[in-house]
């Protein structure tokens, strides 16, 4: 709790430091915590690696049944999905990433750039070394934490109540264990299976649609009769039909 109120208070004092400094529409150039900080105002047009950091934040507001980029590539689709984060948490929905949604960002992650409210322990249940899946090691890592992001933005969607997370990242080996598909992108690191809690499976499974999810399966799906599996793999396929998915 100390944490989080340190970080919207550092948040405040930035906006504050940019309303007296003037009109400037940059972030300035101080650490803003431990993961990342903007060094400028990134609108339609723009590119670039701060882009890209600024897309794996906002991955989760791409619309209904679309997926955002990541490209470094500021165009019309990442102007939209900063425009719903922005109307998300009540700040002018202009579509440009000023001071005033750079703080908020700065706000809801951590220092090892994971959403506030998930953590890589709890997406990699069976090897902590991300090794021995699909892809490399830093590449599973990398989609747990763009999953992470994703899921950060539906659980707002669902009034920033918990999400419980059963299953993330697997090695063949684990995932050989558990009896899971042979081509399973939990070997990938995209893939999450979220159980029911606060909310009920079919209410996340809908949600889940509006997020950047490609794959979504739940109750009516062999095998998914207790949980909804969320993936950001290549091919669409939603499959949820208890749910009218």
């Amino acid at each position: 709790m100390l944490r989080r109120v340190s970080r919207a208070l550092l948040g405040f004092v930035m906006i504050m430091a940019v309303c007296v400094g003037g009109g400037l529409a940059t972030a300035g150039t101080a650490q803003a915590d431990g993961c990342y900080t903007w060094t400028r105002t990134l609108k339609e047009g723009m590119s670039g690696n701060d882009v890209t950091q600024l897309q794996i934040r906002v991955a989760g507001y791409p619309g209904y049944n679309s997926v955002l980029a990541i490209d470094g590539s500021y165009g019309p689709a990442t102007k939209a999905a900063v425009s719903r984060f922005q109307s998300a948490y009540g700040l002018a929905a202009d579509g440009v990433a000023g001071p005033n949604t750079q703080a908020k960002l700065y706000a809801l992650q951590d220092n090892d750039c994971t959403p506030i409210h998930f953590t890589y322990p709890e997406l990699n249940t069976c090897n902590s070394t991300w090794a021995g899946g699909k892809v490399a090691a830093g590449t599973a890592k990398a989609n747990a934490l763009s999953s992470m992001w994703k899921l950060e933005a539906l659980r707002h969607a669902l009034g920033d109540q918990p999400l419980r997370v059963t299953s993330g990242f697997r090695s063949a080996s684990c995932n050989s264990a558990v009896g899971g598909a042979s081509n399973s992108r939990h070997m990938y690191g995209d893939a999450v299976d979220l159980g029911s809690g606060p909310h009920s499976l079919c209410t996340i499974a809908k949600q889940a649609r509006n997020h950047g999810f490609n794959g979504i399966l739940g109750p009516g799906y062999a095998g998914h009769s207790d949980h909804i599996h969320v993936n950001q793999g290549p091919s669409h396929f939603w499959s949820a039909s208890n749910c009218g998915i």
